[in-house]
């Protein structure tokens, strides 16, 4: 298989969790390898074993979207997973959005100086925060990669008590968010494989955008917070998301976070 064919890599590691019961598959003796076989998935789509291999070995790259509308059906992948496997059989990648937040964004966030509010790409770099969200954390200073920081920088691993599964959550929305397609996406992938967790996340293949969602901290100078993370995206920028929390009126995280500014 090339090193550069994801979309062969994405179909062969979804072919491996599913198991062949759970598809109405017989099996009698040991299989080699978990899920399905090459075979078993090419007769649930109604497609060849051979052309399967082809797209599998990166020999296709251009599938129809019959064709991956019956390998999704077939591999039980759900929304998210669907639409990232459209997006890796895409002729071209997704063009570069803007790489800085307009000033009028920036004004917005400084107007919401009781909550943290950062933007970042779909490449997960931070292009603006408010004072908030940087004493929240260093992690969302302008500059920033959420990825390298979540992974690599020892006080962020200490930010948040739940930090596999947050490390696991980004590593399933860079998959989902950005594209593996764009240079610079591709030299931060390269650049992070070399880490041991990063790396063993990655290869999951799980996929999973940012939504809106309850975030624990343990803020080094007021403690504990509990705080709803929403997810905006930029009209006039898709590419660009606006991350805010809040805590919930009348909560112990509200105190700390009027603490914090």
């Amino acid at each position: 298989m090339r090193e550069d064919n994801e979309l062969g890599a994405f179909l062969k590691a979804r072919r491996g969790r599913v198991r062949p019961e759970d598809v109405g598959l017989t099996t009698s003796g040991r299989r080699r390898v978990p899920g399905l076989r090459r075979e078993e998935l090419a007769r649930l789509a109604g497609v060849s074993a051979r052309y399967l291999t082809r797209l599998e070995q990166g020999e296709d790259h251009n599938p129809s979207a019959q064709v991956l509308s019956a390998l999704s059906s077939a591999l039980r992948l759900d929304a998210d997973e669907a639409a990232h496997l459209y997006a890796l059989a895409a002729p071209r990648p997704r063009p570069a959005g803007e790489e800085n937040a307009s000033d009028a964004v920036q004004r917005l966030l400084n107007t919401w100086e009781h909550v943290p509010a950062y933007v970042r790409d779909r490449r997960f770099d931070v292009l603006a925060a408010n004072k908030t969200a940087m004493a929240l954390s260093g992690l969302y200073t302008p500059g920033q990669n959420l990825v390298r920081g979540i992974f690599r920088d020892p006080a962020v691993r200490a930010l948040f008590p739940d930090w596999t599964q947050v490390a696991a959550h980004t590593a399933a929305a860079l998959r989902a968010e950005g594209d593996v397609r764009d240079p610079r996406t591709a030299e931060l992938i390269e650049s992070m494989l070399t880490d041991d967790e990063f790396h063993g996340m990655w290869k999951t293949y799980d996929v999973q955008p940012v939504r809106d969602e309850i975030k624990r901290f343990v803020h080094p100078v007021v403690g504990p917070l509990t705080l709803r993370r929403q997810a905006l995206t930029i009209a006039a920028a898709p590419d660009q998301t606006i991350i805010v929390y809040q805590a919930d009126p009348g909560t112990p995280s509200e105190d700390a976070l009027a603490r914090l500014l």
